[in-house]
């Protein structure tokens, strides 16, 4: 037969009040992890979109890796993506580039959003880690 033990009423709000610090911490925890799971997950998605705009709109002369293997990046001399210097372009120039175009290469503004523009110039910068 189990014995009923008698637990002073302090002792309980004790145990309560360390349960419930206990159960903040476990919560800020959590939501700390979902902050950073969020915050990486939207910088995937972005690339993810800048992929999805980048095949469409410019996998035909730079190729799916961006190394300007194709006919049309070898008959124009296309720079690798990847290199040096298309890399050491800042954002802002890649940017003007990609809205107003460089010969033969035509410019997307009022084609693509600013934000597909900005995917994409991320896409390229993720070039260069592959």
């Amino acid at each position: 037969m189990a014995r009923a033990m008698y637990v002073p009423q302090r002792d309980c709000a004790l145990v309560n009040e360390s349960g419930e610090e206990r159960m903040k911490t476990v919560s800020r925890i959590f939501l700390l992890v979902l902050a950073v799971a969020f915050a990486f997950s939207t910088w995937t998605f972005a690339a993810d979109a800048g992929a999805d705009v980048y095949k469409a709109k410019c996998a035909s002369c730079h190729g799916p890796d961006g190394k300007g293997d194709t006919a049309v990046g070898k008959n124009l001399k296309l720079k690798d993506l990847a290199s040096a210097d298309v890399q050491k372009e800042s954002d802002a120039d890649m940017t003007t580039l990609i809205e107003k175009g460089k010969k033969p290469m035509p410019g997307y503004e009022g084609k693509l959003t600013k934000e597909q523009i900005a995917d994409v110039v991320k896409y390229i910068r993720a070039c260069k880690k592959q």
